[in-house]
């Protein structure tokens, strides 16, 4: 079995900003609210709140779109396309996809690439608000235990060391920049 992160892993780009982008393109009303995730941001950055906090500031956007799962299919009908073709290629059955990025983002390109297992942050779709951790670092292999009872994978994939905590349990782990992928202890001694 093997575990991807997603952004930047197997989509090229970051969906959660992609689909800011889009909102921002589509629904005017919504991006009154960048200005409260601008200070939210500094509060964050000043580690006066936490990255969750920040991020649930952020998704705030969401109360003012009319039909978030609408806006994810249309979203994903224009953005199917920056799945990488190294992926396309190895997809398994068992595949699971840990990501930071909000669930109710993930899971319809999930469905559509036919991957069954998606651990991924939980956000209301409706408020922006998380329902538990910001799936980040040691978080996923929490969730992966909690969800699965997986304690290791064959291979496993990322674009960051933030994911170090999944790369030990993985019998190979890899860097991925776009469809090049480093070992991942090779790619440390860079």
């Amino acid at each position: 079995m093997n575990i991807y992160d997603f952004d930047k892993t197997i989509y090229d780009g970051d969906s959660t900003a992609d689909f800011i982008l889009y909102c921002a393109g589509r629904y005017k009303k919504p991006f009154i609210w960048a200005f409260p995730t601008f200070f939210a941001f500094v509060s964050y950055a000043l580690g006066i709140k936490t990255k969750t906090q920040f991020k649930e500031r952020m998704y705030g956007f969401l109360r003012m779109i009319p039909n978030v799962d609408a806006a994810v299919s249309d979203f994903w009908d224009g953005h199917e396309k920056n799945i990488l073709e190294y992926y396309r290629k190895q997809r398994r059955e068992d595949d699971i996809i840990i990501s930071a990025s909000p669930e109710f983002l993930l899971k319809p390109i999930c469905e559509r690439l036919g991957v069954k297992r998606l651990i991924a942050s939980r956000v209301d779709s409706r408020t922006g608000r998380y329902t538990g951790e910001n799936c980040w670092g040691a978080e996923k292999v929490r969730r992966l235990k909690e969800k699965y009872g997986i304690e290791s994978c064959e291979r496993f994939y990322s674009d960051s060391f933030s994911d170090t905590p999944l790369a030990e349990i993985a019998e190979k782990a890899y860097i991925v920049r776009r469809n090049t992928l480093t070992p991942w202890e090779e790619f440390k001694k860079k």
